[in-house]
């Protein structure tokens, strides 16, 4: 049987589409390797929103020309969105590589990398599936479920943020019909997942004819409300439902009555901001204001008491000056992020702000960068110190990364519902993956707590072998409508 090898670069889309490709790979015969060395097929799953990733993809495909070197039957594949920009300039710049394949085209891999194994040539498959649009869908076994999901809503992006690549990559924007949504949901909840991360380039401008039209004349309203609510009436037993990540200009009042009225939404918003100029915003093409988007967060915040927000934010965009870059800083501290992402403005192929003079120098960038990282560092350090002490209910996902606890147990990584990471220590045999518990919390971190489950939620728990926080799936459809 051949044995693959799956190295992910990027955010939890890329995470998902590999998910994804395991599983078409499994379903044809092929299994996980143990390591690179021991694989017949490495498959890259690129990311191309930042120039850095895309430098390292080509770090690390390069690593492999002495191993294709000795053994000339290894099946290199790109995939994911580099495979998408660069395409079939992919085979020619890179030699060792046999394969490049784009997002849409996932189910093709299995047949593409028999073909190559039979000893065809290189090839590249990097074609849009815009008029017939395939979601992979997943059927877990009982007790094979991950605790937590991810299921697409949609792909592709119609935006056009001037700084963005995503529009090229992952082309115009294409929704699942909510009936099948839902269907997957309902199969992982039964199989025994507890939480389900909804994923969308834009995932709040959700739209489909098989929900009720929106009730508003806001221009910027979509069916994703309805959407929330179809999946919170038709699989009640789902604990906690999450979605990443939203545009803020399809936070409307009808999302925030949505947070407002279902308890299955965490208490959690993730909802990129970028800049906290207007001036900056218009040259982004973000199509909000700084007030606006302040408006939108503050009405998600009045909807659901706690609700916590984070946020993405681009430093050295062309033409930020240091006041704007301050006014970033003021945003941030306004809002009450408890957490952000920040990065610095890089070139990418295929987008308007190439015609802008990229005219920030390096060493601001990083300047800027810093003192982002220093006042959200700042800002998450005043939102963890008071938790202390406090009790949380907390959705166990799986082993930590650190396998050991302090006292003997195993550690385990868990979620609140307002997304503060806590690590918790069970004892040997105990299994905690999917369990909510109630946790008091001993201590906060960096970026995390620590905690006790309580004795009553520890007695509760099964004792059996814990499952990994997240598992490739069977693969039981890929037709769309």
């Amino acid at each position: 049987m051949p044995r693959f090898w799956v190295h992910t670069f990027g955010c939890q889309m890329n995470v998902h589409d590999s998910e994804r490709m395991e599983s078409v790979l499994q379903s044809q015969g092929f299994v996980a390797a143990e390591s690179v060395e021991a694989a017949d097929l490495v498959v890259f799953n690129t990311c191309s929103v930042r120039e850095r990733a895309e430098q390292k993809l080509r770090s690390e495909v390069g690593k492999l020309k002495p191993l294709k070197r000795e053994r000339p039957e290894l099946v290199i594949c790109v995939a994911g969105c580099v495979a998408q920009q660069e395409g079939e300039r992919l085979l020619q710049q890179i030699p060792h590589v046999d394969l490049v394949v784009g997002p849409d085209n996932i189910p093709e891999l299995p047949g593409l990398v028999l073909d190559q194994m039979a000893g065809s040539p290189p090839v590249a498959r990097a074609t849009f599936d815009v008029a017939a649009p395939r979601f992979l869908a997943v059927a877990p076994a009982p007790g094979q479920a991950p605790a937590s999901a991810y299921v697409t809503t949609m792909k592709g992006c119609d935006e056009r943020c001037s700084f963005c690549v995503v529009p090229y990559t992952r082309g115009p924007e294409r929704y699942r019909p909510h009936e099948e949504i839902v269907g997957e949901i309902a199969a992982l909840v039964a199989a025994g997942t507890r939480e389900v991360v909804l994923l969308g380039q834009t995932v709040d401008s959700f739209r489909d004819p098989g929900l009720p039209p929106p009730e508003s004349d806001d221009p910027d309203e979509s069916q994703f409300p309805h959407l929330l609510r179809a999946i919170a009436a038709r699989v009640p037993a789902l604990a906690r439902l999450r979605y990443t990540s939203p545009h803020p200009r399809h936070a409307t009042a009808s999302l925030a009555r949505a947070h407002a009225e279902l308890d299955v939404l965490a208490r959690h918003v993730h909802m990129p901001v970028q800049s906290g100029s207007d001036r900056v915003l218009r040259r982004m093409i973000r199509r909000y204001t700084r007030a606006e988007y302040i408006e939108r967060v503050r009405r998600l915040q009045a909807a659901r008491a706690g609700l916590t927000l984070s946020t993405d934010i681009i430093v050295g965009f062309p033409g930020e000056t240091r006041a704007e870059a301050d006014e970033t800083l003021s945003l941030v501290r306004e809002v009450g992020f408890v957490s952000l992402f920040g990065f610095k403005y890089s070139p990418r192929p295929h987008t308007p702000a190439l015609k802008l003079a990229d005219d920030v120098p390096e060493e601001e960038k990083s300047e800027r960068l810093a003192r982002l990282f220093e006042v959200g560092e700042e800002m998450t350090r005043a939102h963890l110190a008071p938790l202390v002490g406090t009790r949380q209910t907390v959705l166990l996902e799986g082993a930590s990364k650190g396998g050991d606890g302090p006292g003997g147990g195993v550690s385990h990584q868990g979620r609140t519902e307002r997304n503060e990471i806590v690590h918790v220590e069970l004892p040997r045999g105990v299994a905690g993956a999917g369990a909510i518990v109630t946790v008091e919390v001993t201590a906060a971190f960096r970026h995390s707590l620590a905690g006790v489950i309580d004795p009553v939620s520890l007695s509760g728990l099964p004792r059996r072998p814990a499952a990994a926080p997240r598992r490739s799936l069977p693969v039981v459809g890929s037709e769309g409508p």
